[in-house]
């Protein structure tokens, strides 16, 4: 890990400071802060921690994308999937960048925090963040006094979580990320324009959308409007299908699953769906999903991709409980984007080496199964 990050660091104090960093991430120490990852390091003070999260001159950037190269070089596969949500951070005070009295669904409830849009990849290998922006609100966005303290960039605008989510998953589509569905909760899948999006660059997804989210539809020369509960709820019995949402702590995740074809129109070999999934304990409980994906593609197929989105709530408590995604003590801009990234890092080793043990695990099922050809062959 520090030899395929260390290009990312100009000078070789700041290659030592930031493997200290990580070090210490990875140690049982349970405050990540300035003063915790110093004593870990057997430092005297935390200047040099400190330091690189502050004064020093690096790109959090170029360091992401080593992580992100890193982390799909362990992770990558033809059937892996991109997830894109949001994690608030508690903050008490008003100086944090981008901090403000929000909706954080971390806590359930509007708070004093800040909001990072994330993306992470999984695969059959595993999971791991792979991209962050901080969520800039108008307040601060507008406000050049508070931006100046933050050091936010000058080319650093307003911009909604749906449209930083838009720019990411380009950009790591751009990259080249394997992938065969995107997935996100209804923030994003509303949002019509990172639909359009995926849609123009004919990437399958499945987006989880609102009850109440309205749909027009020309039928017979007449507007007709509705939303995907009232669709929903006028599929005969039948319609509905038991499947399975993937493997969960306790066995396979099985709903009822039903879906309706969308008549919009589509890139040829396409098609849009509107999908339920229903609760076989509760059945009003009902989540509703916008599926795109090539023509032919089964229910059973875009269920199995829904059932992964949590895998990103995964990586939010993992790197939260263990590595301090949420102890983050710097207040500017670059500050911030510093220490998630080497979060991020501390994360896809671990990603790595639990990839590694499953490609070995793999291995020897295929060596000692009858009939098959070895991992090997």
């Amino acid at each position: 890990m520090r030899a395929f990050i260390a290009p990312a660091f100009k000078r070789s104090e700041q290659r030592a400071s930031a493997g200290a960093f990580i070090d210490g991430l990875l140690s049982g120490v349970e405050r990540k802060t300035g003063w915790m990852l110093a004593e870990e390091a057997g430092l005297e003070r935390p200047y040099r921690i400190q330091s690189l999260l502050g004064r020093s001159s690096w790109s959090a950037d170029t360091l992401c994308e080593r992580v992100r190269s890193y982390a799909m070089e362990a992770l990558g596969d033809p059937d892996g999937v991109l997830v894109v949500d949001e994690t608030g951070f508690l903050k008490k005070g008003v100086h944090s960048v981008g901090v403000g009295r929000q909706y954080s669904g971390t806590a359930g409830r509007i708070e004093n925090c800040q909001i990072g849009v994330f993306a992470s990849y999984a695969s059959r290998w595993g999971h791991a963040l792979i991209d962050r922006q901080l969520y800039l609100p108008k307040a601060w966005a507008n406000d050049p006094e508070r931006r100046a303290k933050a050091h936010v960039p000058e080319n650093v605008a307003f911009a909604t979580k749906p449209a930083i989510a838009c720019e990411m998953v380009a950009r790591l589509l751009d990259a080249g990320a394997p992938c065969a569905f995107v997935l996100a909760d209804a923030v994003y899948g509303s949002d019509h324009r990172f639909r359009r999006m995926l849609e123009d660059r004919g990437q399958p997804y499945v987006l989880a959308v609102r009850s109440n989210h309205t749909l027009r539809f020309l039928e017979e020369w007449a507007l007709v409007q509705t939303d995907p509960a009232t669709m929903i709820s006028e599929l005969p019995t039948e319609a509905w299908q038991p499947l399975s949402a993937g493997e969960g702590a306790k066995g396979q995740r099985l709903y009822d699953w039903a879906w309706v074809p969308l008549g919009y129109q589509t890139a040829e070999g396409f098609s849009r769906w509107l999908l339920a999934r229903r609760s076989l304990r509760d059945p009003q409980n009902i989540a509703y999903y916008f599926a795109h994906a090539r023509t032919g593609t089964t229910l059973a197929e875009l269920a199995a991709a829904a059932g992964l989105r949590w895998t990103i709530e995964e990586c939010f408590l993992r790197t939260k409980d263990d590595l301090g995604l949420d102890h983050c003590e710097a207040r500017s801009w670059h500050g911030w984007h510093r220490h998630m990234s080497l979060v991020m890092a501390a994360a896809a080793f671990l990603a790595r080496v639990t990839a590694d043990q499953r490609r070995a695990a793999y291995g020897k099922r295929n060596e000692t199964s009858p009939g098959r050809q070895t991992a090997a062959a």
